[in-house]
């Protein structure tokens, strides 16, 4: 049975100038991702990052204002150059605030549209992040700083 998500997920498409592989590895490898994760003004320090079925990215985000934000990524699925589906939370024990990403990398006319859903346990908590966490915005942004990364540096 097919579960409708559409009021508690939020969907982020963006086709970016690079081939998927380039765009793929600037994911996946730490050397890369730290230097363009997250909203503006943030930075990452990067504890570990196993991408593959059951592997694990542990990460901190630092705020602009001095918040450390810990983030935990289990992945479930990794296809290279195709696709990573995993489970997003803060790493605490029955953390609320766990959500499940998709993210799928495809060639379009020799660029990469990559499509990232993330989907939230409830539609309160969906409404939660995006209000007090400018979700939104901030995935704007670091979509900006993916395709500002790439662009630089390759």
């Amino acid at each position: 049975m097919l579960t409708n998500t559409t009021d508690r997920e939020l969907l982020v498409t963006r086709i970016f100038d690079a081939p998927v592989d380039l765009v793929f590895k600037v994911w996946t490898e730490p050397a890369h991702l730290e230097k363009w994760w997250g909203p503006n003004g943030f930075t990452n320090s990067i504890h570990k990052m196993d991408v593959r079925p059951g592997g694990e990215f542990v990460l901190t985000m630092h705020g602009a204002d001095g918040t450390d934000y810990p983030n935990k990524i289990v992945y479930d699925e990794v296809i290279k150059n195709k696709l990573l589906r995993y489970s997003h939370g803060s790493g605490k024990e029955n953390d609320p605030r766990q959500f499940q990403v998709t993210v799928q990398f495809s060639e379009h006319d020799n660029k990469t549209l990559l499509t990232m859903r993330m989907v939230f346990v409830s539609k309160e908590e969906f409404d939660r992040v995006v209000q007090k966490y400018g979700a939104i915005e901030g995935n704007r942004q670091t979509m900006d700083k993916l395709e500002a990364y790439l662009k630089n540096n390759f």
